[in-house]
C-alpha cells in the first residue's frame, strides 16, 4: 500500500520499505539483568554517586545533591500547540524555517515555494543538532537541517495533490467503488527537487543580542549554507577507493552534498561535526529491474526514494550511479570560522546512520569519538585517534588516522570495545569504513535498540547513550524472532522485563581507569522511561521516574558545563493508551549523581524537541523545535515552521 510519505517518520519510512528487527541482544541482556537483580541493584543504578564516578571530579557536593541542583520548578505536561518553560523563564523564536540569512533572500510565502535559485539563502527546514562557537568576539551557531516537510515546503504542490485525492475519493464513492490509494506528495519537477535539496544540510550564521533579544546577523561574513549540492572533500581510509568512485568523481575524493543531517558534535579545536543519518531514503532507481548489491539491504537502500530525487537528478539513481550511496553516511567536519573552507567527510569514523558524535580527550591526549547507529538491531561505536591532540597544532590527521571499535555488553555489567581490524573482520581498511555495519557484525557486537545521541559527562568519566525505543519486539508467526538486517536472529537467553520497549532507556558506561581510550568498561542504566500512572510493573519505569516527570523515547542529550544532563524526547505524544498522561515531547534535566530528573520544557504538539546549545555566557539556551503539527510559532492561518527558540531567565541568571 502506498502511504503518504510526508506523514511518516524516517523510522516508519524504513519499516514500511525494509522492516528491521523487533528484538535486540541488548534487550535480552538488560531485561535479564533487571529481572535477576531488581531496579535498585546491579544493572540499574540510576544515581551514580561518588563511588560509581570513580576518581572523576564532581562539581556538586553531597549537600548540593541533597537539596537538588536544578534552579527551576518542574513544568507540568502539556498537550497544546506552543512552548512552556518554568516560572521565571521566558522564550522567543530566534530563527524559523524560511527566515533570511542574507539580505537577498526572498520574502517567506505562506502559499508558494521558495524560488529555486534562492532556497539556500534562508534558514532551512527541520532544525536538529546544533552547536555555538565563539569566534573572535562573535557568536556563531551551526544548525543541522535534517529533512523536509513537503506540505510546508511545496504548498502549491501539496494543495494540488490534496484536491486530486479528494476528487478521486468522491468520484469513487459516487460510483459505489472503493476509494483509490491516495497519490503521494512528491516533487513533480527538477525545480522542486532543487528547492528541497537546498533546504536541507547545515546552516552556519552569526547571532547577536540586541534591544529586542537574540537575532540573526543577516549578511554576517560567517553566514553560509551547506546543502545536498555543496562540494565536500572525502578523507581517511576510504577516500579514493573504487567503492567511492563515480563518473562525476572518478577520483573518489570529492563528493557533493551532505544528507539527512541529524545530531551534531563539537571538536576540541572548534569545528562542527554534522552527522549523516537516514541517507538511504534519498536514493531510488528509474529501472525497476535493477539488481541491488548485497550491501544495499543492510543499509536500507531501495528502489524508491522518499522524495523522488532519482527521477530528476541522476546522481541519486542507483541504476546509473550504484556507488553514490556509499559516499554518504559519514561524519562531516565543518569549520565555522571560515565560510570559504571545504567541509570534509571523515571516513575513518565509519559509515552508518550516524546520530551524533561526542568528542572527549583521553588522559593520553588522544581524541575519542563516541557514536550511535540509529536503527533497531545496530551497534554503538568508538573511534580513537592514533596521534595525540596538541592545542594549536595540526588537527587534520586526528579524524583520518585512528582505530574504530564497536561495543560488546556482557551480562555481568561489564563490556568491551572490539577493534575493527583487517584481521578481526577479514575486510580491508577501506571496506571496514564503507561497510562498517558488516564489520561490526563479524566481530560479535551487541545489537541495540536504536542507539541515538551519545553524551560524555564533562565532570566525570562516564558516557551516556539514549536507546530510544523498540515497540516492534514480537515473535513472528512461525515462532522465530525477527532477524536484523544482517540475518542475525534476535534470540533471548532469559526473560526480558519489557517484552515491548515502548518507552526507551538511557544507558551509561564507565571506562576503565577513568580513561575513555581504554578497551573495557562497566555499564548500567541511568533511567528506564515508563508510565507509572498506568503500569505497576517494569513498564512503570525505574525509581527515578514518577507521574511528575515521566516521558517516553529519549533521543537528544547534551551535558552543560556543570554536569547536568539535558534529555530531549522524540516519542509518542498522543497522550493516550500506554502514553496517557505523558503529553507532548519535552526536555528534562537529569542529575547524574542523585538520579533526579525534572521536566524543564514542553514543545508544541506534533513536534520533536531536538538540538541544544548555549550562549557564550550560558545565560541563554537555544533549543530546536522540529516538525510541529500546528501553526507554530506564528499562530492560526500560518504554516508550521520548525524553529530554534531562545530560552532565558528573567533575572538574567545562568539557565538551568
Amino acid at each position: 500500500m502506498d502511504i503518504e510519505n510526508t506523514e511518516l517518520s524516517w523510522d516508519e519510512w524504513d519499516e514500511l520499505n525494509d522492516p528491521r528487527p523487533e528484538e535486540t541482544e541488548f534487550d535480552a541482556i538488560a531485561g535479564t539483568a533487571v529481572n535477576r537483580r531488581g531496579f535498585m541493584g546491579g544493572v540499574l543504578a540510576f544515581g551514580s554517586g561518588a563511588m560509581a564516578m570513580g576518581t572523576g571530579t564532581l562539581l556538586s557536593t553531597q549537600a548540593e545533591a541533597a537539596t537538588g541542583r536544578f534552579a527551576f520548578d518542574a513544568v507540568p505536561v502539556a498537550t497544546d500547540f506552543t512552548v512552556h518553560v518554568p516560572k521565571g523563564y521566558k522564550w522567543a523564536p530566534l530563527v524559523r524555517y524560511g527566515d533570511p540569512l542574507f539580505s537577498d533572500a526572498p520574502a517567506f510565502s505562506q502559499t508558494a515555494m521558495l524560488p529555486p535559485g534562492k532556497a539556500n539563502r534562508v534558514f532551512g527546514e527541520n532544525t536538529d543538532g546544533m552547536e555555538l562557537f565563539e569566534i573572535n568576539g562573535h557568536e556563531v551557531i551551526a544548525v543541522n537541517h535534517e529533512y523536509v516537510n513537503l506540505g510546508v515546503n511545496l504548498p502549491e504542490r501539496a494543495a494540488a495533490v490534496k484536491a486530486e485525492n479528494e476528487k478521486a475519493k468522491a468520484d469513487a464513492l459516487a460510483k459505489g467503488e472503493e476509494a483509490p490509494t491516495p497519490m503521494r506528495l512528491i516533487p513533480a519537477s527538477a525545480a522542486e527537487v532543487d528547492v528541497i535539496q537546498k533546504l536541507q544540510g547545515v546552516a552556519v550564521f552569526e547571532i547577536a543580542r540586541g534591544e529586542s533579544g537574540w537575532q540573526v546577523v543577516v549578511d554576517s561574513p560567517f553566514n553560509r549554507r551547506i546543502t545536498h549540492q555543496t562540494e565536500i572533500r572525502m578523507s581517511g581510509p576510504a577516500a579514493g577507493h573504487d567503492l567511492l568512485k563515480t563518473a562525476e568523481d572518478p577520483t573518489g575524493t570529492l563528493a557533493r552534498g551532505t544528507l539527512n543531517n541529524c545530531g551534531a558534535g563539537k571538536t576540541p579545536w572548534g569545528t562542527y561535526l554534522t552527522c549523516e543519518e537516514n541517507f538511504n531514503g534519498y536514493f531510488g532507481s528509474t529501472d525497476g529491474a535493477f539488481e541491488r548489491p548485497d550491501d544495499y539491504r543492510r543499509y536500507g537502500i531501495n528502489l524508491r526514494g522518499r522524495y523522488a530525487y532519482e527521477t530528476f537528478d541522476a546522481r541519486f539513481d542507483i541504476s546509473q550511479n550504484p556507488n553514490e550511496p556509499r559516499r554518504h553516511g559519514y561524519i562531516v567536519e565543518i569549520d565555522p570560522s571560515d565560510p570559504n573552507s571545504t567541509p570534509v567527510k571523515r571516513t575513518a569514523l565509519g559509515r552508518f546512520k550516524h546520530e551524533n558524535a561526542a568528542c572527549v580527550i583521553a588522559p593520553s591526549g588522544h581524541l575519542v569519538v563516541y557514536m550511535g547507529d540509529d536503527e533497531r538491531g545496530e551497534y554503538m561505536y568508538k573511534y580513537v585517534s592514533n596521534n595525540a591532540y596538541a592545542p594549536g597544532g595540526d588537527t587534520d590527521d586526528l579524524m583520518d588516522n585512528g582505530r574504530l571499535y564497536t561495543a560488546k555488553f556482557n551480562w555481568d555489567g561489564t563490556g568491551e570495545w572490539i577493534e575493527l581490524t583487517e584481521e578481526s573482520t577479514g575486510m580491508s581498511e577501506a571496506e571496514i569504513r564503507v561497510f562498517t555495519r558488516m564489520a561490526a557484525t563479524k566481530v560479535g557486537a551487541t545489537t541495540m535498540d536504536r542507539p541515538e545521541w551519545v553524551a560524555v559527562n564533562p565532570v566525570a568519566a562516564e558516557g551516556y547513550c539514549a536507546l530510544t525505543n523498540n515497540s516492534r519486539r514480537n515473535v513472528l508467526k512461525d515462532g522465530k524472532l525477527r532477524a536484523n538486517a544482517a540475518g542475525q536472529p534476535m534470540e533471548l537467553n532469559a526473560p526480558n522485563s519489557r517484552s515491548e520497549n515502548r518507552y526507551g532507556q538511557i544507558l551509561r558506561w564507565y571506562p576503565s581507569s577513568d580513561d575513555h581510550a581504554t578497551d573495557t568498561f562497566r555499564w548500567d542504566l541511568y533511567v528506564m522511561a515508563g508510565n507509572p500512572a498506568i503500569h505497576s510493573d517494569a513498564d512503570a519505569g525505574s525509581p527515578n521516574i514518577s507521574e511528575g516527570n515521566m516521558f517516553n523515547s529519549p533521543d537528544g542529550m547534551m551535558f552543560d558545563s556543570a554536569g547536568i544532563l539535558w534529555i530531549q524526547t522524540d516519542g509518542n505524544d498522543s497522550n493516550d493508551g500506554h502514553f496517557e498522561g505523558q503529553g507532548n515531547n519535552q526536555m528534562l534535566a537529569g542529575d547524574p549523581v542523585t538520579g533526579e530528573i525534572r521536566r524543564f520544557m514542553t514543545g508544541p504538539n506534533g513536534s520533536e524537541v531536538t538540538g541544544l546549545t548555549w550562549s557564550g555566557d550560558r545565560r541563554t539556551m537555544f533549543v530546536g523545535i522540529q516538525h510541529p503539527d500546528s501553526p507554530f510559532p506564528d499562530g492560526e492561518g500560518t504554516l508550521a515552521r520548525s524553529t530554534v527558540i531562545a530560552v532565558w531567565r528573567e533575572d538574567a541568571g545562568l539557565v538551568g
